[in-house]
């Protein structure tokens, strides 16, 4: 596998900005332009985390599998409300230059997408907000239900974070960056397969199960896993790996 370690310019945003990408170095990846995760961040990290908290090169390599990290900072991937587009940079910027710089998949079925925490908020939002656009996405320890939190006692600075993306907690619910709200509305069940995953211990476990049982209801092809853990990199280290082996990659992995 090769590491990248990139910066550049996003004209959605108007800044520049970072990104660790993984690439396959195998000669079988090459058979086919290899398939790409998107791999997102939580709400404290930027695009460096998953390289320094996790072995996630090495359980690439054996999937040939591209990855690409970028950085989010505190947006929610959202449009923000006192701040840049990332919804529209995640959505379809960044895709675009991916495209460009790299020859990586463009196949739907071979697109994926996850993340922890705030990045699997992200990663669900754009599954469920740009149908058809990736086979599978994964949310460890989600904040899969913001607008559950709206009475929450957050300090000033989480506070401030909410804020700049969103306006105020308030406006959540019943907005495009209500989750829980946009799965209600779903009258059609996407092709995309979701994989759900959280700690018992995990001050966002309520999340996952809300959205697990919503999610049941409507039919989605779902896969939800849970363990006694909490907020942690030890668990989502172990979760990624299963996250790896849940997606259909049948076709790439190595022995």
């Amino acid at each position: 596998m090769a590491l990248l370690e990139m910066n550049f310019d996003s004209q959605v945003l108007g800044l520049s900005l970072g990104a660790n990408i993984i690439v396959p170095e195998h000669p079988a990846a090459w058979q086919e332009p290899p398939a790409v995760l998107y791999l997102l961040h939580g709400l404290s990290d930027d695009n460096t985390i998953w390289c320094r908290r996790t072995a996630i090169e090495r359980y690439a390599n054996r999937y040939n599998l591209a990855i690409v990290m970028p950085d989010a900072y505190k947006s929610f991937y959202s449009d923000m409300k006192h701040g840049s587009d990332y919804w529209t940079f995640f959505a379809d910027e960044l895709p675009m230059l991916v495209r460009r710089w790299f020859k990586f998949s463009e196949d739907p079925k071979r697109t994926f997408i996850a993340g922890i925490s705030m990045g699997g908020y992200g990663a669900i939002k754009l599954a469920l907000g740009r149908p058809g656009q990736y086979a599978a996405a994964a949310s460890l320890s989600g904040a899969l239900d913001l607008a559950a939190h709206v009475h929450d006692e957050w300090d000033e600075c989480r506070l401030r974070t909410f804020r700049a993306a969103f306006g105020s907690m308030e406006l959540i619910s019943g907005s495009a960056n209500d989750l829980i709200g946009q799965l209600r509305k779903l009258d059609t069940v996407p092709d995309t397969a979701f994989y759900i995953c959280c700690g018992t211990e995990d001050f966002l476990y309520r999340d996952s199960v809300t959205f697990r049982d919503l999610a049941t209801e409507k039919g989605l092809h779902l896969t939800y896993e849970e363990a006694v853990a909490a907020h942690k990199w030890d668990y989502w280290d172990r979760s990624i790996q299963r996250v790896l082996e849940w997606l259909p990659l049948e076709d790439l992995a190595q022995p």
